[in-house]
């Protein structure tokens, strides 16, 4: 069984920092690309960061020069390192990631979220 965990949310003020990890755990062939999504109240869920198999990263306008995604391939883990956080930034934050399961199966998996919180 494949999961996808998220940790380090919490509660930070406004221009501080935080590393969202997401370890991926189960019978992997290989993980394509890793994203992070996030989800205010009220509010759809939108991109936040993508990272290829290959290191190459994309960032939402909103988060690009503050955020930083990366992973740790020997670890099936992901990252995203999150600086100088805004109250606008407060929202329950999600990974994502293609997994090659077999040769015939990639499957999309989500991980159940970490809460991150900036006050202002």
């Amino acid at each position: 069984q494949v999961q996808l965990v998220e940790s380090g949310g919490g509660l930070v003020q406004a221009g501080g920092s935080l590393r969202l990890s997401c370890a991926a755990s189960g019978i992997i062939l290989r993980i394509n690309n890793m994203e992070w999504y996030r989800q205010a109240p009220g509010k759809q869920r939108e991109w936040v960061a993508t990272i290829t198999s290959g290191g190459t990263t994309n960032y939402a306008d909103s988060v690009k020069g503050r955020f930083t995604i990366s992973r740790d391939n020997a670890k099936n883990t992901g990252y995203l390192q999150m600086d100088s956080l805004k109250p606008e930034d407060t929202a329950a934050y999600y990974c994502n990631a293609r997994i090659l399961l077999t040769s015939l199966s990639i499957r999309d998996f989500w991980g159940r979220g970490t809460q991150v919180t900036v006050s202002s």
